[in-house]
């Protein structure tokens, strides 16, 4: 049930939107994925000329140099690679490193984490067949290679991780390079002395207000800041037409190739060290990629070609026609934005600039967002608490944790370098390196889901894969100067998401292992070997075939348990809602008369989680309809114990009547009509003698009424990683420290805040692995 899902879940949404939705989305994507691209005419071209590595001379082989390397890796990167090409890998809609890793898994068997079920794994049998016929006519030996040899998955897990990381470390430097490049813009206007103590205060509280934005939602934070976006782009577009016809109107010629050429020959190692800052000009687009599942692929596609792309070419080429008429700069530093805006719009621009970089550092938060909730789903991130901000786009999400660490990390290398030199170093390095991650995964994406020739992948690989290595060693030598610190970030996230994988595979590992088969069941006849008493017990455990280890732990342990069992799963499927009648998957353990049930619980992501008296009533619903529908004359065994049907609750005529109060309401205190009407009463279920059942279901129903009327316990694994004696001491510290402590401090289960604490048993078991 598990593998086979596995694999044929997460098939692309069918949004089916109308050209009026996919506008709105194009219109908000403003706001939200383009903030980022759209605000690097801030800081590229001085973080170009920074330094040393160039200077601007007379003849202006440097700034038409710069301008056709910005033109052709906008291009290039930005549009071909991005919008045209990558936009189309989604795994079930979203976007990002972790996507497309996720994609490869499903169409190849090279995931680390075997049998590991996702979500969509209960939404997607009718998916599962069609994805594994298109699989089996395009078996290459790339799939070989990699379903045979456990490096080479280990080595594309890596890869995955490591652009996680980085897009993570991005989320920490965009920030705060997009705010303090707008800031700067104080410094033409103020003395020297006055703008050191102004700016970074400044960058500061802006900042602070950014992440404390965050969770509105991307739906509301869309539309505040689309129309920013808007205005950015139309006010750079503007001043970018106006330098050119003003100053330079013959700057289009260094859109040709030879112009870089010529600059790479006149500044040689100067020049090609001065591509770490030129790279920024597409910062944005792994974000843009990663914010995919906030929108959709044409909304996206349609904002960048017809808006993003014309206003940023004409920015850029208006700074270069500016610089080029102007070579009296008290230093390179000054060689930027501001300098090319007309005096009289400079403060407006600068308060617009401000905003604009807002919501530039929105782009890159969203997306880590995205990303991290992907690793979460895949068991590479702790638990996290995940809010879904839109009821109509799955993707739309906010994690208060992940946001605030964020805001922590960003504020601590901004007070930390207070410059922007070393900031950008920082971001160059991140950019490039999750991009080179992304050509590596798509290559094999071209071959092993698209069924495409392995020369077209090799082609993809090899045209973008040079630029940006070129590119990437650009930024890897100024590693002293600031590049060191996306490093540095994801060495320490590489280790929290290697350790928190390597202990779920053990975990799963162990639980596989110690699962009770079900011919040891059978063995111990209808008592099962202990006293059943009466009532119903809840046994939750995340696995959907098979007894749990925790059962046979606590009957060896306390020889006693109740005369109903019923092995509950509760799982959060990625739909908005889940309809009532298809919330409930019922099936039976063993022969009948052992009164054994599996029940698996579905929820959508926007799906509110009912009460616990509510629930209770659900479920036994369903089990009774299950019983009713001839669930009796399908007897469990090693075989069959795990088929499961769908049940519409309710079908059944079952009485219901007002039981006992629950207590919750105490008899000493006056109690008005508003306060009985609020008591909660515990339901009592009476099988209707007027029923159609036969004598055996009949017995069956009533010995479920009878144990919910002697009630229900709720009985939940608590366990604890532990290495077994004589393993290695690295093994022993990730175990029993890294992956205990980041369990401790990870968030459990969703559901497990709604079960009634009275009703509550939890069950210690130490794993030894």
């Amino acid at each position: 049930m598990d593998l086979e899902l596995v694999h044929g879940a997460g098939a692309p949404r069918k949004r089916g939107e109308s050209w009026g939705g996919v506008l709105l989305l194009a219109y908000q994507s403003l706001g939200v994925v383009y903030g980022d691209v759209a605000t690097s005419p801030l800081y590229v071209y001085k973080s170009a000329f920074a330094g040393d590595d160039i200077t601007h001379s007379a003849g202006n082989e440097e700034i038409y140099g710069v301008l056709s390397f910005v033109f052709w890796t906008l291009t290039l990167i930005s549009l071909l690679k991005y919008v045209l090409i990558v936009l189309r890998a989604n795994d079930g809609g979203e976007g990002g490193t972790f996507a497309l890793y996720s994609l490869i898994c499903r169409h190849v068997r090279a995931g680390l984490l075997p049998g590991g079920g996702t979500s969509d794994d209960l939404m997607a049998e009718d998916k599962a067949a069609a994805a594994a016929s298109r699989g089996e006519g395009a078996v290459s030996r790339t799939r070989t290679l990699l379903e045979r040899y456990r490096l080479l998955q280990r080595m594309l897990l890596f890869f995955a991780l490591l652009g996680t990381c980085m897009v993570i470390g991005d989320g920490v430097l965009t920030p705060a390079v997009s705010v303090f490049s707008a800031v700067s813009g104080l410094e033409l206007s103020m003395e020297k002395e006055t703008h050191k103590y102004v700016g970074l205060p400044v960058t500061c509280a802006i900042l602070i207000c950014l992440f404390a934005l965050q969770h509105y939602g991307t739906h509301r934070v869309g539309f505040i800041f689309a129309p920013i976006v808007c205005l950015w782009l139309l006010c750079i577009s503007m001043i970018g037409l106006y330098n050119i016809i003003h100053w330079n109107h013959h700057v289009y010629r260094a859109l040709s190739p030879s112009y870089m050429y010529q600059f790479l020959k006149k500044t040689q190692t100067g020049g090609w060290k001065s591509l770490g800052g030129i790279l920024l000009c597409v910062t944005g687009s792994e974000a843009m990629y990663a914010d995919l599942g906030h929108f959709s692929q044409k909304s996206i596609q349609i904002a960048f070609i017809s808006v993003v792309y014309p206003a940023l070419v004409l920015a850029y080429m208006g700074q270069a026609a500016y610089i080029s008429q102007h070579h009296s700069f008290e230093n390179n530093y000054h060689i930027g934005f501001y300098v090319s805006v007309p005096e009289k719009l400079r403060y407006p621009v600068l308060v617009i600039a401000i905003l604009a970089a807002v919501v530039g550092s929105q782009a890159i938060i969203t997306g880590t967002f995205s990303i991290i909730k992907q690793c979460s789903a895949l068991s590479c991130f702790p638990g996290v608490k995940i809010v879904h901000t839109s009821s109509t786009v799955h993707g739309q999400i906010y994690i208060p944790e992940i946001n605030w660490i964020l805001m922590i990390l960003c504020l601590a290398v901004t007070i930390g370098f207070n410059n922007t030199k070393h900031l950008t170093n920082a971001q160059g390095l991140a950019v490039i390196t999750v991009m080179l991650v992304t050509t590596c995964l798509m290559s094999l994406v071209i071959v092993l889901c698209w069924n495409k020739s392995i020369f077209l992948a090799l082609g993809f690989l090899l045209f973008f894969g040079s630029i940006e290595v070129l590119y990437f060693s650009a930024s890897l030598v100024k590693f002293h100067e600031g590049a060191w610190v996306p490093i540095t970030l994801s060495f320490v996230f590489m280790i929290v998401m290697s350790v928190w994988h390597y202990g779920t595979i053990k975990k799963y590992e162990f639980d596989v292992q110690n699962k009770v088969s079900v011919n040891w069941l059978l063995n111990l006849g209808p008592s099962l070997g202990i006293v059943r008493v009466r009532g119903i017990g809840l046994i939750h455990t995340e696995l959907m075939s098979g007894i749990p280890a925790i059962f046979s732990h606590f009957v060896t342990n306390l020889p006693a348990f109740h005369q109903v069992l019923v092995f509950l799963c509760v799982k959060s499927v990625p739909v908005p809602h889940v309809e009532p009648e298809e919330r409930f998957l019922v099936g039976r353990i063993g022969p009948k008369e052992y009164r054994l049930y599996r029940v698996i619980v579905r929820y959508g992501y926007r799906d509110v989680q009912q009460d616990d008296l509510e629930f209770e009533k659900d479920l036994i619903n369903s089990i009774a309809e299950f019983i009713r529908s001839g669930g009796s004359d399908q007897n469990g065994s090693a075989e069959g114990s795990d088929k499961l049907s769908s049940i519409r609750s309710g079908s059944i005529p079952l009485w219901e009547e007002d039981g006992e109060t629950d207590g919750l309401v105490s008899p000493n205190k006056e109690i008005n009509q508003q306060t009985v009407a609020q008591q909660r009463k515990k339901p009592r279920f009476v099988l209707p003698k007027s029923a159609q059942v036969d004598g055996e279901i009949r017995t069956e129903l009533q010995d479920l009424m009878d144990a919910r009327e002697a009630g229900m316990s709720f009985i939940l694994g608590h366990s604890h990683m532990k290495a077994k004696s004589g393993s290695s001491f690295v093994k022993r510290i990730v175990i029993n420290f890294i992956y205990e402590f980041l369990r401790r401090n990870s968030r459990g289960p969703s559901y497990a805040a709604n079960i009634p604490h009275a009703s509550t048993l939890e069950v210690g078991m130490v794993y030894q692995v």
